[in-house]
């Protein structure tokens, strides 16, 4: 070992090789794509679930349970997968997330039965949840001071792909003659993404330090007025409202086809298009982004909570044209989905400090896709005890007004508000 004015110093190990505007482009766009074939993979299922049904004569809890219950495994992956991302790296977990949910999607076609399917549908959600973990701690680590509107952006991708899937599953099924088509097609062009997340999006996105991304950071100590754990009183309140949505999100979207087709005697084009128009209305994402970045975020989400609960009074009280439902499935795209599902990931992820990023994430999947698992059998078992407005006054337009309980837990003035820090710097 050499000492003294001869002895060279260690190689420091390479930096990480800054991000290009155009390879942050790209990288943000796969993402994008891949969250919007993830948007069509779920989809797919609820327009089909009339022929599913039919064919392995299941009951309309069963065809709840089915259609929602994959969202338990987005839920029991949520907080697994934060700590999954500290092991392998979040660009890892994105690959692997995106395999598992196509090979779950691809053996439902398979399935023998009731059991089997539930399984099969479960190990969709488990990839499904691993990916929206991970892409949106990404986006709250790369994109920090503008995380809403790059939720707005990937909400907007989310959204295509609800208004895309029940189309494009609808018509393969209809083309090629049957339910089971169209969910090979979802499952090849998953595998498909996988490999374009591999080859595309770069770590240096992927694996970024919060703050370091567009807008640069700021230091921990400014963070003070944020609790410093992951439990307190905003997750709590933030917790709720994430639970009031997806069981409102899911309830409606569960078994909203079957609400049409066999309630309503709709087509099934004509409720594969209702549901396509929820998706069109989830792509007012954006806009609701940019006003979560820009105005009281509990004052939007409440907002949120009453048009919902508004819409879904006219929807399963006194619409029964396919035109005013089209109209009311995007409304209800727009508030739920739109306004609701994209201010609650990034408030859960506001709640916490920026280092904790992936633990907001992690408790967002887990307060938001619990109830959500559960919402298409809640609302099953009300239809059969108050018939299909029964079940839509109770769960779509009451419970709504309940989330503005949760709201007034969250106090603002203790969570990480866009751009407070460089705010103080002037």
């Amino acid at each position: 070992m050499i000492d003294g004015p001869l002895a060279k110093a260690a190689p420091a190990p390479p930096s990480p090789r800054p991000l290009t505007r155009a390879g942050a482009a790209v990288g943000f766009a796969v993402l994008c794509v891949s969250y919007m074939v993830n948007a069509m993979d779920r989809q797919v299922f609820y327009p089909l679930l009339p022929e599913i049904r039919a064919e392995f004569g299941f009951s309309l809890d069963q065809g709840g349970l089915l259609a929602t219950g994959f969202t338990l495994g987005m839920a029991l992956v949520g907080l697994p997968t934060s700590y999954l991302m500290d092991r392998i790296g979040r660009r890892s977990v994105l690959v692997l997330s995106v395999v598992v949910y196509s090979l779950g999607t691809l053996a439902i076609p398979f399935a023998a039965g009731f059991a089997d399917m539930g399984v099969y549908r479960l190990l969709s959600g488990v990839g499904e949840g691993m990916q929206a973990t991970a892409l949106y701690a990404v986006i709250g680590a790369y994109f920090f001071h503008r995380r809403a509107v790059a939720a707005g952006v990937v909400g907007v991708a989310f959204g295509a792909g609800v208004f895309l899937g029940p189309l494009i599953g609808n018509g393969v099924a209809g083309t090629w003659g049957g339910w089971r088509d169209p969910f090979y097609v979802f499952a090849a062009a998953g595998l498909g993404i996988a490999l374009l997340i591999t080859a595309t999006v770069s770590r240096t996105m992927t694996e970024a330090v919060t703050g370091s991304g567009p807008g640069g950071g700021t230091p921990a100590d400014r963070y003070d007025h944020v609790p410093a754990g992951p439990c307190n009183r905003n997750t709590l309140g933030i917790g709720v409202v994430c639970a009031v949505t997806g069981l409102v999100n899911y309830g409606f979207l569960g078994l909203y086809p079957t609400f049409l087709r066999e309630h309503l005697g709709l087509g099934a084009g004509q409720a594969a298009l209702a549901v396509s128009c929820f998706g069109f209305g989830a792509m007012m994402a954006l806009p609701a982004g940019w006003l979560g970045d820009r105005v009281n975020q509990r004052l939007l989400l409440a907002v949120g909570f009453v048009a919902t609960s508004g819409t879904a009074a006219l929807t399963y009280q006194y619409a029964t044209s396919a035109p005013a439902q089209y109209a009311l499935a995007f409304l209800m795209g727009t508030f739920a989905s739109g306004i609701l599902f994209t201010n609650c990931t990034t408030a859960m992820q506001r709640a916490v400090r920026p280092e904790l990023v992936g633990r907001g994430s992690g408790l967002f999947m887990l307060t938001y896709y619990v109830p959500a698992a559960f919402s298409g059998l809640l609302f099953a078992r009300l239809v059969d005890a108050l018939g299909w407005g029964g079940a839509g006054l109770w769960q779509l337009t009451v419970l709504p007004l309940l989330g503005l309980a949760g709201l007034a837990l969250v106090d603002t003035s203790r969570m990480v508000v866009p751009n407070r820090a460089s705010a103080r710097g002037r």
